[in-house]
């Protein structure tokens, strides 16, 4: 059709677009294919690297400690003996340190592992890569002990990377499956 102006035809403007469904709004489009390869790889790289600096910071032999050093299976013990401390900056040190160590694992493995994505995924695979490492050391490593402690900040600072970038990175190279919805 076409509208009458002062005696000029004008062609009709196109109609807006039916609104979309709410499922079709929340549809995310992940990245073109190279992108998301190349995103996935270097989350692959950044996680070995990850992994040597882990190994390196919590499986080395500390013979000099090896009289302090004892097993915590209560948690919350070591958490208060590091707050118990007189100089702040050891415990900040410690508490600090075992959560940001754990926080570049909440934010890399929904990337590296697409089926790992969602929270409790994520915690579950921390605490229990977390909980191998804490073997390892309290059984292979002279001068280190089993920490429950450390478990648990480890974990908590993987929640932390999680809900700060690995969702978000997560659906940015990985799409979800968009599921038919039930007649």
């Amino acid at each position: 059709m076409a509208r009458v102006a002062s005696g000029l035809r004008f062609p009709s403007r196109p109609r807006a677009k039916k609104a979309q469904t709410d499922s079709e709004q929340r549809e995310r489009r992940p990245l073109p294919l190279p992108l998301r390869l190349l995103a996935t790889l270097c989350a692959f790289v950044f996680m070995v690297a990850f992994a040597v600096v882990l190994a390196r910071l919590t499986l080395n032999p500390s013979p000099a400690s090896e009289a302090l050093t004892h097993t915590n299976l209560r948690p919350g013990d070591s958490l208060r003996a590091y707050l118990d401390q007189p100089a702040l900056r050891d415990a900040v040190k410690q508490v600090g340190g075992n959560i940001l160590l754990g926080v570049p694992f909440g934010v890399l493995v929904p990337v590296v592992a697409p089926r790992t994505r969602g929270l409790l995924k994520v915690l579950l695979l921390t605490a229990v890569v977390m909980l191998l490492v804490e073997f390892a050391q309290g059984a292979l490593i002279t001068g280190r002990a089993f920490d429950i402690d450390d478990v648990i900040l480890n974990t908590s600072g993987a929640l932390i990377g999680y809900l700060l970038l690995g969702r978000r990175m997560s659906r940015a190279v990985h799409a979800r499956k968009v599921r038919k919805a039930r007649a």
